[in-house]
């Protein structure tokens, strides 16, 4: 579960979270409906009903929005890309996928999916508006229509063609197939989606000293965070063409310790561990390859055990490890890491491990680099 927010469950294998901020703009909504749009639509209703509505509206609008996180999730799913989790937050939603597309069309088909979802509901709760009969089903149908339009604007804005909107990446995927250089692409549509942002933050600012004070305050406050997240991924693409140019090789540590497998984690942490040495291999006392320490795992490990667990007890075996080959890109590591979110990855070369690279490695390399 991410930090700052709180799960509700699953849905097709993706845990749902909810992010504290969602919380906010779900009240803000609810009061905006039951104080303003219901009781215009409906004078005669009492503060419950409209209140009850408001909810109601509220609800659905969140659960269109989790249906086109869901859209994407699922299209991602489909291709063999895993997602983490999707977390409704004060801006909407934000699916997290393991790894980008490896081709321009799976882009495309991500991308898209979500604001096609989105313009289905739309026409569906638009289809309830128009076959509920009137005026016993009125409320309802009021709800359906603003769910409809709602969904339906909520398609159009995502897809501007612009990071960190679904048209920005619908744009990327049309000018990387164009173009066959997905960080030029990249950084083409992070460009525009920082002129998108500088357009919605200035027509903030006009609509502000208008007026439209809240109005002009959220456009731009959208704004700020379209700019913000575009200004993201065109660095992070600056990262990724950098790290092209970097091996696994380059990087892996050959300086690692073999432990013997039937070491106590006791023993371990006071001849090995605690000499800050990061990387260690489980052998036989024939030095046959077991497994890799996980480190991560070891931390997790109450102490009471160590002095009965044993290396051989605590480590991965050889078999159930992923590993690189040494003329592996950094990226393919950095996506192998959070894939398999170990501590470790062996570097393999004719079937034998000659290094190992670690994640904290990695990590400071990216921040020297970013």
């Amino acid at each position: 579960m991410a930090r700052g927010s709180i799960s509700i469950g699953k849905l097709s294998g993706i845990k749902i979270n909810i992010d504290y901020s969602w919380f906010f703009i779900f009240l803000l909504v609810t009061w905006s409906l039951a104080g303003s749009y219901f009781p215009s639509a409906f004078p005669g209703w009492s503060i419950v009903q409209s209140i009850a509505a408001g909810l109601i509206t509220s609800l659905l609008f969140f659960a269109s929005v989790l249906a086109h996180e869901l859209g994407h999730s699922i299209t991602a799913q489909r291709h063999g890309i895993p997602v983490n989790s999707i977390t409704l937050f004060i801006f909407g939603g934000l699916a997290r996928i393991s790894r980008e597309p490896e081709s321009s069309g799976v882009e495309f088909k991500i991308a898209i999916a979500g604001p096609l979802t989105s313009i289905a509901l739309g026409i569906i709760f638009w289809a309830l508006y128009f076959l509920l009969p009137s005026p016993r089903f009125d409320g309802v149908a009021e709800i359906a229509f603003w769910l409809g339009m709602t969904n339906v604007i909520l398609a159009v804005f995502n897809l501007l063609p612009g990071f960190p909107l679904d048209g920005g990446r619908v744009l990327r995927a049309i000018i990387w197939k164009v173009g066959k250089d997905p960080q030029k692409a990249t950084k083409w549509v992070s460009n525009i989606g920082r002129v998108i942002a500088y357009l919605m933050i200035a027509s903030g600012i006009v609509l502000f000293f208008m007026g439209y004070t809240l109005n002009g305050l959220w456009l731009a406050f959208i704004g700020w965070f379209l700019s913000s997240a575009a200004s993201g991924t065109s660095r992070q693409a600056s990262l990724q063409q950098e790290l092209q140019k970097y091996t696994a090789a380059e990087l892996m540590n050959t300086n690692y310790v073999k432990v013997p497998a039937y070491i106590s984690i006791e023993e371990m942490y006071s001849e090995y561990i605690s000499r800050n040495k990061k990387s260690y291999l489980v052998v036989t006392s024939g030095s046959e390859t077991l497994g890799l320490v996980n480190m991560h795992l070891l931390r997790n490990l109450d102490k009471k055990q160590w002095s009965i667990k044993t290396a051989n007890e605590v480590m991965t075996p050889i078999v159930q490890l992923r590993y690189l080959s040494p003329e592996a890109g950094l990226i393919e590591a950095l996506r192998l890491f959070q894939e398999e979110r170990v501590d470790q990855l062996p570097v393999v070369r004719d079937g034998e491990i000659i290094g190992l690279l670690s994640y904290d490695d990695l990590a400071n390399f990216l921040n020297k680099k970013a």
